[in-house]
Formats: structure tokens, sequence, C-alpha cells
């Protein structure tokens, strides 16, 4: 056998046991059977319709900052951590450059999509230093699912061997989808609770999504349950009977959606992913999937806005983040009681077969080590005016929303000007073409006060971009 046969060989083989490698999947948590590692796992971070490609944007997930930008010479989405080697500022604070690279507003570093540096304009000419691993930004494997960018948060060589997770109905048939995203000032297991606790929907949304009438007992049934999630079903289903059964999935560690499928209105999915950005906070992307038996329902969602049901879905998500903000940190106080000594089951009080979900939830935590910021403090509670901010939280990061923002202010500026061009010219003119004067004062006067309305309902839309409604519908 020639030197060249055996080089061929051995390169086949390691080529061979590369593929290998790569084909070998893993699961999400990580191989340890009594652990779940929160960073071994995709996780959504943006819709791709959020982004902008002219500029980086910022994002933390499980407390590491990080940057995303889009990268023209590979044409996909990168995540690099958010701090430049040189001087440790973010980057997210810089810019694509002229020629794609990211490029860091503090000295000019600009790196390129596998996170090399390709320059440092302070460097004589010839000189290497940009070429030392000092000089790399590391970076996170991105993908793109179901109009989500995900980032895999573990080691880089697991990425492609561990599932993204996707909602899977919609691999396989068509629907009819809207969502929104937010940013909540709780953890991502309260979201994951709350989401998961059907038996709230009559009471704590009502008049929004809900209605107290149709509360009634609830009998949860968990059909599998393993590390890497549970399966359950409500056989009843919702509004006592009425629309069916309702089957639950529990994609370990931050997805869920509730299936329900009625004879009155077609299939409906209810999904929320829960991304972890830091202890006491998550970034929610709920996500609306339906297969109406009617075309007259996905009609009128094909030409509803999507800032307009953000606005909606908003203050649907208002209705609880204000008390689960602080149930949290009662709930932190009360499982630091010595007699309670962090025994979730001694801490809540699940009387009934309607708190089956949140139990197994918990059950699973506890089985699998499964908390993401294990003995770090919840920080004060937030004031009523920061839990109700919309701009923050959602608007500045949404597409939609904030150049719906942009246009409404442009309209009451517009509209302010031709009040005020109204009601001074009107008499102006009414004296010089008296004595046609009424007829102009009419006609100036209904110009000025349809400028005043238009002013007044936009006025009334940009403070629903920035803030949400201090009273609750269920309490009005």
């Amino acid at each position: 056998m020639t030197a060249s046969t055996l080089l061929r060989d051995n390169l086949d083989d390691k080529s061979k046991s590369e593929a290998d490698r790569r084909s070998q999947v893993l699961p999400a948590g990580g191989q340890d059977p009594d652990r779940f590692d929160w960073q071994e796992v995709w996780y959504p971070v943006f819709y791709i319709e959020d982004l902008d490609k002219t500029k980086p944007a910022k994002f933390t997930l499980l407390e590491r900052d990080l940057v995303i930008w889009w990268d023209r010479h590979t044409n996909s989405w990168k995540a690099f951590d958010d701090r430049c080697p040189h001087r440790l500022v973010p980057l997210s604070e810089g810019r694509i450059a002229e020629d794609g690279l990211l490029e860091c507003p503090y000295h000019g570093w600009a790196f390129k999509g596998d996170g090399n540096c390709d320059r440092i304009p302070q460097q004589p000419e010839g000189g290497l230093a940009h070429t030392s691993k000092r000089a790399c930004v590391k970076s996170l494997p991105t993908a793109e699912r179901q109009g989500l960018l995900f980032i895999y948060a573990g080691k880089p060589e697991n990425a492609p061997q561990v599932k993204i997770p996707i909602i899977e109905p919609l691999e396989s048939e068509k629907w009819t989808l809207f969502g929104t995203f937010r940013d909540l000032p709780y953890d991502a297991i309260t979201l994951l609770e709350n989401v998961l606790d059907a038996s709230h929907l009559p009471f704590t949304h009502h008049k929004s999504v809900g209605n107290r009438a149709n509360a009634a007992p609830m009998v949860l049934e968990v059909l599998e349950s393993d590390k890497h999630g549970f399966t359950g079903t409500w056989e009843e289903g919702p509004r006592r009977g009425k629309l069916g059964r309702q089957d639950t999935t529990f994609i370990a560690p931050s997805l869920m959606w509730h299936d329900l499928t009625s004879k009155q209105f077609g299939r409906t999915i209810t999904a929320v992913y829960a991304t972890p950005t830091r202890k006491g906070e998550c970034r929610l992307f709920a996500r609306f999937p339906f297969q109406f038996n009617s075309a007259i329902p996905r009609f009128f969602i094909g030409i509803t806005p999507r800032w307009y049901s953000h606005i909606g879905q908003n203050g649907i998500l208002e209705d609880d983040q204000i008390f689960l903000h602080y149930q949290e940190r009662y709930l932190a106080q009360t499982l630091a009681q010595p007699e309670i000594d962090g025994n979730y089951a001694k801490a809540f009080y699940l009387a009934t077969a309607a708190d089956t979900y949140v139990s197994e939830l918990r059950k699973w935590v506890n089985r699998y080590e499964a908390d993401p910021f294990v003995d770090q403090r919840l920080v004060a509670p937030l004031a009523k005016e920061v839990l109700l901010d919309r701009y923050h939280s959602h608007t500045s990061k949404c597409a939609s929303c904030s150049q719906a923002l942009r246009n409404v202010r442009k309209i009451k500026t517009i509209s302010l000007a031709i009040a005020a061009i109204a009601w001074t010219a009107t008499p102006l003119l009414s004296y010089i073409f008296a004595p046609a004067n009424l007829t102009l004062i009419l006609l100036g006067s209904s110009t000025a006060a349809i400028a005043i309305s238009v002013w007044l309902i936009c006025n009334n839309l940009e403070r629903k971009f920035i803030y949400g409604q201090e009273t609750p519908l269920r309490n009005l």
C-alpha cells in the first residue's frame, strides 16, 4: 500500500467518523439521565421578520449577552458574545460595516462570521495581532425554523445532533398562523407553569379571552412523562365540554402547546416558547395556528395588521403579568422557610386535578435538577408602572409595532398642523371673502374638528404601544 493510498484511506475513515458523529442524535438537556442541562438546548430568540439585516441586535440568553447580526457573505444570521476582545465593549452598539463585517464601536476592530478578527485599524501594516486567538469573538450556532431564529446555548459541537424544538403539527399541515412575543418580568418556569394551567383562564382573562361562567371542575391526566417533557389530555375540554378534548404537550425545557379540535371552530393550537434570559426574566413567543371550518375567520386574520393583533395580545399578557411577578417572589420566600425546605408540594396547595400539569412540571424540575438559575436570588419587585411598560418589552423590538408607532406619531404631527392652520386661517378667510364667511367658517371648523379627532385617536393608539392598561378587563 502506497503512502498516498494510506493517507486517502485515513482521510476517508476520518470523514466517515465525522459523518457518523453528526448523524448521532443527542438528547436536549445533555446525556445525564438524572439531570437536565439548560445549556444544551436550542432556544428561539427572535422572529425572523423582526430582525434588521442592516444593524446588529442584542439578546440575553441564560445571562449571556449576545449580539445577533446578518452575515451577507454566508447569507446567515450569526450570534456572538456581545463583547469585543479588545476592551470588552458591547459589539451590539457597533455597526455592520460597508464590507459586511461586524465592526466594534470603540476602535473599529472588525469580525467575520466565524468570529475571527479581520482587521485592527490601529495595527501597523504587516502586523499579525488580528490573527491571534485572543482577537477572536466566540460564536454560537444558529438556525432558522418555522419563522424563528434559534440559538444553541451549549457546546457548539453538539448543536448539529440536538433536535430543534419545533411545533410538530405545523410541519405537516396547512395553518392560518399569527403570534406575538414579549419580554416578561418573571422566570421561564413561571411562564410555563402559567400557560400549562388552563384553569386560570375563566378568571384571570375574564372579558378578554375567558369568561367566569365557564369555570368548572377539570380532570387533567398525564399520559407520558420523562426527562424530555410530558404529554397530557383533558377529556372534557374547555367551556364545560362544548369544544371537545384538549391535548397538551410539554417539550423540555421551554416549549408547550395545547391542541384542541372542535366541531364548531376547527382545530386550534396555543403554543408558547419560554426562552430564559436571566433570573426573573424570560422572553415569550406565543404562536396561534388555526385550521378553521369557515373561510371567514381566515379572511379577517389575514387582513388584520400584525401590530394591531399585538396590541390586543399585550393586553392579554398583562392580565396576569403583575401578580405573577409578585407570586414568584412570594414563592421564593415560602420555599426558604425551614418547615418548607424547598418543597414545592408544601409551598403550593395543589388541591384538585386541575393542578395536575402544574404539579407535573414542578416534579420535572425537581426530578431532573432543572432549575436554570439555582441558588440565585430575585431582584426587588418592580413598580406597577414598570411592569406595564410595553415599549421596551415589546414595541421597540417588534418591526411591525415600531413602524406603526412611527407612522402614528407622523399622523399626529400632521393632524395637529392641519388643525392649527384651519383655526388660524378660517377667521382671516371669512373676513376677506365676506359675506360668504359662514360657509368658510363651517368648512374651516369642520377641518379643524376632524384633524383634532384624528390627533386624539392617534394619541390613544400611541399610548397603547407604550403602556398597558392599569385596570384589567376582569376588574372593570
